[in-house]
């Protein structure tokens, strides 16, 4: 799908000091750590890999957490395990906020810690609780995810990117210890779709993007995805919303087509309310991401 061309002028980059920081010190205690559980959006669960993590993960157990499952269609769950099976690994499904699938992850973290003991016995050592981590980029939903395991609020989570700005230990339980990380984002965004469609999810902190570009491209995103997989979208979201539809305009002449329609024409209006339904589901069940056939 091609970019705008006045996008390409406006480049996506965000990599505040906290996140440097962060970044160092989760390497240094990765050393310690026996499980990563790596979350990612469920409505893009591509443009949420960090490229690093395969690096940072080693030999370690890896849990592949994808969460906000409530955000996209059953149908599309079923696609993207589907799709993560034949890549031999397992996609856990998650809504934190509510603790769906929640339960599941648990039991995969304690399972790793099982074997884990079992080697340090055979080797003559003593058993101690696993220790995982949980990475992934701001806001996707890590430390909802920590409050739900731990079953009680210790950690603070908020809906916008980069609350959580240190590293601590949080104990779950007797066979379980936790490392709550800051979000970590790459260095440099070289893919700019996935950026954008982190931009569009929330992902990444406001400051780096302009909301009439991002929500044009939302558009631009529905029109593509209504034209290639029609059958797992709600029928015309937009218009449903909106009483506008979209298909016979770019993103941008929607934006301006919206602007006078409902806002009087202000269109950073229009794209604040068209990002805010999208992030709230208003819009409906949309991915932004089909699994690649």
């Amino acid at each position: 799908m091609a970019l705008t061309q006045n996008y390409k002028l406006n480049v996506i980059q965000w990599y505040p000091g906290h996140i440097a920081k962060a970044e160092k010190n989760l390497k240094e205690q990765l050393k310690r750590v026996d499980v990563v559980l790596e979350v990612r959006d469920a409505r893009i669960p591509l443009a949420t890999h960090h490229p690093q993590i395969g690096e940072w993960v080693g030999n370690k157990t890896r849990l592949l957490v994808l969460n906000r499952v409530d955000m996209i269609s059953p149908q599309v769950r079923s696609l993207w395990g589907d799709y993560f099976k034949r890549q031999g690994e397992v996609a856990y499904f998650t809504n934190a906020q509510h603790g769906q699938g929640v339960a599941a992850v648990l039991k995969a973290a304690q399972a790793a810690g099982v074997e884990l003991n079992q080697r340090r016995r055979d080797r003559g050592m003593l058993p101690r609780p696993v220790r995982a981590v949980v990475i992934g980029f701001p806001n996707v939903g890590k430390s909802a995810l920590i409050n739900r395991l731990l079953g009680k609020r210790v950690v603070e989570s908020a809906a916008r990117p980069g609350v959580t700005r240190q590293l601590r230990w949080v104990r779950i339980s007797d066979q379980l210890e936790l490392l709550d990380a800051p979000g970590v984002i790459p260095l440099k965004l070289e893919d700019q779709e996935a950026a954008l469609k982190l931009a569009i999810c929330d992902d990444i902190g406001e400051a780096s993007y302009d909301n009439q570009l991002v929500a044009s491209e939302l558009v631009n995103i529905l029109n593509y995805l209504h034209d290639v997989a029609t059958n797992l979208l709600p029928q015309k979201p937009l218009e449903a919303r909106y009483e506008l539809d979209s298909s016979p305009h770019t993103g941008e002449a929607y934006l301006q087509a919206l602007a006078e329609h409902r806002y009087t024409g202000d269109v950073e209006r229009a794209a604040r309310h068209l990002l805010t339904d999208y992030r709230k589901g208003l819009l409906g069940e949309i991915p932004l991401e089909v699994p690649p056939n």
